[in-house]
């Protein structure tokens, strides 16, 4: 199997600043892009940021010049630094990646668990 697991969710005023991190483990070959993304109740859920295995990065127009999305391939991780925190942030966080599963041998995409991000004052 392959395993996302996310950390770094919690509370924070607006103005602050969070760091999200997303390690996976597993039956795993190769990592392609990976990626965050957050729903919150009754809302779909919508890309954050995602990033290649060459570093190339995307944003939402809502977190562009917040956010940065970065990955440490060594150790399997990709990370969210989240700055000026917004209440409208609130939501929770997924990490996916696409991964080559020598398990199953195929190319397919993850979910990690979801991590709860709060901003409220």
């Amino acid at each position: 199997q392959v395993q996302l697991v996310e950390s770094g969710g919690g509370l924070v005023q607006p103005g602050g600043s969070l760091r999200l991190s997303c390690a996976a483990s597993g039956s795993i070959a190769s990592i392609y892009n990976m990626g965050w993304y957050r729903q919150t109740p009754g809302k779909e859920r919508e890309m954050v940021a995602t990033i290649t295995s060459a570093h190339n990065t995307n944003y939402a127009d809502s977190v562009k010049g917040r956010f940065t999305i970065s990955r440490d391939n060594a150790k399997k991780t990709v990370y969210l630094q989240m700055n000026t925190l917004k209440p409208e942030d609130t939501a929770v966080y997924h990490c996916n990646a696409e991964v080559y599963s020598t398990w199953t041998g195929t190319r397919n995409f993850y979910w990690g668990q979801g991590t709860q991000v709060t901003v409220s004052s």
